[in-house]
């Protein structure tokens, strides 16, 4: 069975010009669009199958990140139904010359594993077998809506 920490993944982004809004600062749909990603990433390592977004929680933008700033996307599997996925997703603005992180901005999805004829299929249960693991699962279920 796959284990929480097989699932977590963090990806890095310099946000350009072009993914900016008028005030320049990292447009709300590029944020939207890396979380649905890195959700699916995990969703699909945790299911060893395609799955895809099937409900996203609401998204508070808590701060911006501006132009030339880094966006760090943090995302994990903290539980699954017969065949839902669910993925706690967080954006981070870092310092890239301290690597502090401030939160941005935050969501829970659920993704849906699905065949080849794109029917939904079971997915295995979440393990937790590290300390870290279990820290992030307990942080998920906390503030999980």
């Amino acid at each position: 069975m796959p284990d929480l920490m097989d699932t977590y993944l963090e990806n890095r982004w310099f946000v350009q010009p072009d993914q900016a809004n008028n005030l320049e600062t990292a447009h709300g749909g590029h944020v939207l669009k890396w979380m649905d990603e890195l959700g699916a990433m995990c969703s699909m390592r945790f299911s060893g199958e395609t799955c895809v977004t099937a409900h996203m929680d609401e998204v508070n933008f808590r701060r911006p990140v501006p132009v030339g700033g880094i966006a760090v996307v943090k995302a994990y599997v903290y539980g699954t139904g017969e065949t839902s996925i669910k993925i706690r997703t967080r954006v981070f603005r870092e310092d890239p010359e301290t690597g502090t992180e401030e939160l941005t901005a935050e969501s829970y999805m659920v993704f849906v594993a699905i065949d080849d004829d794109r029917n939904p299929i079971p997915v295995p249960d979440l393990t937790v077998s590290s300390d870290r693991g279990q820290e992030l699962l307990d942080a998920a279920l906390e503030s999980a809506p």
